[in-house]
């Protein structure tokens, strides 16, 4: 299965969540992300077959070893990326929104010069 944005994008809110409430459940993806229980059932669904989550008896949702690395890079990137607008003068809400946006589409090379070009201002 490719990963594309959907699906990066539900990872990442299910780590997000994961360590804002210590539990996932479907209903908690769907308001996060403004998206119907049906949406969110597929996506599980894909997740699941893909072995990016396990869903356990009580309903939760907890992501596997590969789910949780594509979660981890795209909340990392989105941190990083949303810190750099920041600090150009974007607002906070604004930077955050367009981070989303920007971190499923930028090349390793480009992130990675971000990164070090913040690094060497702080």
């Amino acid at each position: 299965m490719r990963v594309n944005e959907s699906i990066e994008n539900y990872l990442e809110m299910i780590l997000i969540l994961q360590n804002k409430k210590g539990y996932v459940r479907s209903i908690d993806i769907a308001t996060a992300l403004g998206v119907t229980k049906p949406s969110v059932s597929h996506a599980m669904k894909l997740l699941r077959e893909n072995q990016y989550i396990v869903m356990n008896p009580d309903g939760s949702i907890v992501l596997t070893e590969s789910g949780s690395e594509i979660a981890e890079r795209m909340y990392e990137r989105h941190r990083i990326l949303a810190q750099f607008l920041m600090s150009l003068g974007v607002d906070e809400e604004t930077a955050f929104n367009d981070a989303c946006k920007i971190e499923h589409d930028i090349s390793d090379e480009s992130f990675e010069a971000i990164c070090r070009h913040t690094k060497a201002g702080n």
